[in-house]
């Protein structure tokens, strides 16, 4: 672990969403190591007390927050537990999500919509709403929102994720108005196919994972902690002019 004079987010407490596992673990553990504060956040406890644990056995401060990011309360209690514990809120990560069933628009499930929309779209404005409320008392912030290249694109199938991600954008950019001269800057990054336990629980095969390989030119999928990388700029005061953006980490799959 750096040593203070070398953390850029030494004092600082950062909040990450869907942080059991691939992404937002991956930031979680980035953000610790670089001096701030984490809340640990996510509906599967277990595996984020790990998160936890493995941050506090290299030396840095987290605490875990169970929450169901579709309920406006649970993020509403999120923020709370994270300024009980730590004073304040510097930086968040809003990465919670899920896929959803795979079916063209007319035979798509009803509930399959809601709960994609509410998990994926519905949960970063209740996140942005609480957390943009406190950082204007701590005289500013950054929130990252993770979307994804299909918050650009389509792909059959997809519809209700392609929404909610295209949406996320959307909230991006408007929080990113409203608030910039408040202190608070909001961007939004939108990664690939990841190798993350997401695509490994949809019970994708070895063929599976080869194709959606190959529909990037740079030949491979990403890594969870590339796309870390890249939410950690965005949340340093490096980007201090950036917000209002939407950043793709995509092995050039939006270049074709």
């Amino acid at each position: 672990m750096k040593n203070n004079e070398q953390q850029q987010f030494n004092g600082k407490v950062a909040l990450v969403t869907g942080a059991s596992s691939g992404i937002g673990k991956a930031t979680a553990l980035q953000y610790a190591r670089e001096g701030a504060s984490v809340v640990v956040s996510d509906v599967q406890e277990d595996k984020g007390q790990e998160v936890v644990e493995e941050i506090k056995q290299f030396g840095g401060k987290a605490i875990f927050v169970k929450a169901d990011v579709a309920k406006p309360e649970d993020c509403e209690n999120l923020v709370k537990q994270t300024v009980k514990q730590f004073g304040q809120l510097n930086i968040a990560f809003n990465n919670a999500g899920i896929g959803g069933e795979a079916a063209p628009v007319g035979d798509m499930s009803i509930d399959n919509w809601h709960k994609v929309i509410a998990v994926n779209l519905s949960s970063v404005f209740y996140c942005m709403k609480y957390q943009i409320q406190q950082m204007l008392q701590n005289g500013g912030g950054a929130i990252v929102n993770n979307s994804s290249i299909l918050g650009q694109v389509g792909f059959a199938n997809s519809a209700a994720y392609v929404a909610s991600k295209h949406g996320v954008v959307g909230l991006t950019k408007n929080g990113a108005i409203e608030y910039g001269a408040q202190g608070i800057r909001i961007n939004a990054v939108g990664p690939a196919f990841i190798k993350t336990p997401l695509l490994a629980d949809a019970g994708m095969n070895e063929d599976t994972f080869k194709m959606l390989a190959g529909l990037h030119p740079i030949g491979r999928m990403g890594e969870s902690e590339e796309v870390a990388e890249l939410v950690v700029w965005l949340s340093s005061d490096k980007a201090s002019f950036v917000t209002g953006a939407y950043y793709a980490v995509d092995g050039a799959y939006l270049a074709q």
